[in-house]
This record gives structure tokens, sequence and C-alpha cells, in this order.
């Protein structure tokens, strides 16, 4: 139940950064929790392998790489979900740093 409620606040959160932002077009709100389990999944396997990967920048940069490593796994969920639309890497950079902000609060509101 648990994480329902937490994919659920998550679609939420997709849906009303993608409604803030021009650069990003989300089709409808099944669009969006479409987006936040794939998004999920991706930072589940993805992510901690290319953060390994990236290590020496990564430090190199004070962690400030995660960034655009969170970009480029925006992108990729961009590429694989019909309706989700993301119009270049700044915007991805962009979404992903809003989408935590108001994930972040949803989230407290939620609890």
């Amino acid at each position: 139940m648990k994480l329902l409620i937490y994919l659920l606040i998550n679609g939420l959160a997709v849906f009303i950064t993608g409604y803030i932002l021009p650069g990003v077009r989300v089709g409808n709100f099944l669009t969006a929790m479409i987006v936040a389990a794939l998004l999920g999944i991706v930072n589940t396997i993805l992510k901690p392998i290319l953060i390994i990967l990236t290590l020496p920048i990564t430090l190199l940069t004070l962690g400030l790489f995660t960034f655009v490593i969170n970009a480029f796994l925006v992108l990729l969920v961009s590429a694989l979900v019909p309706e989700f639309h993301v119009a270049g890497f700044g915007w991805a950079l962009i979404f992903s740093f809003v989408l935590s902000i108001v994930s972040w609060f949803l989230q407290a509101i939620a609890k």
C-alpha cells in the first residue's frame, strides 16, 4: 500500500512539473504515472551503475555530476514513453531539479 501511495505522489509530481515547465510535455495523468514508475525503475537499476562508472568526475565536481546523470535518465525515459516529451538536455536538467522539489513538497504534505 505504501508503494502505491508513493507512486501516486510521484505521478502527481511528474504531472505538476510537466504543467509548470514549458519544455516538458506530459500527455495525461496515466502518462505521468508511467513516467514516475519508469523513473523509479531506472533510478533503482541504472543510476547506481552510472554513479560508480562516473565516480572520478562525480568526485571532481563534488557530486554535481549526478544532476547530469539524472538529466540523461529523464531523457531516456522520455525516449521510452510516447506521450512524455522533454525538449532537450537543459529542460531535462531543470525537470529533474523541479521534480525533486515538487515531490519532496507533496510527500511532506502527505505525511
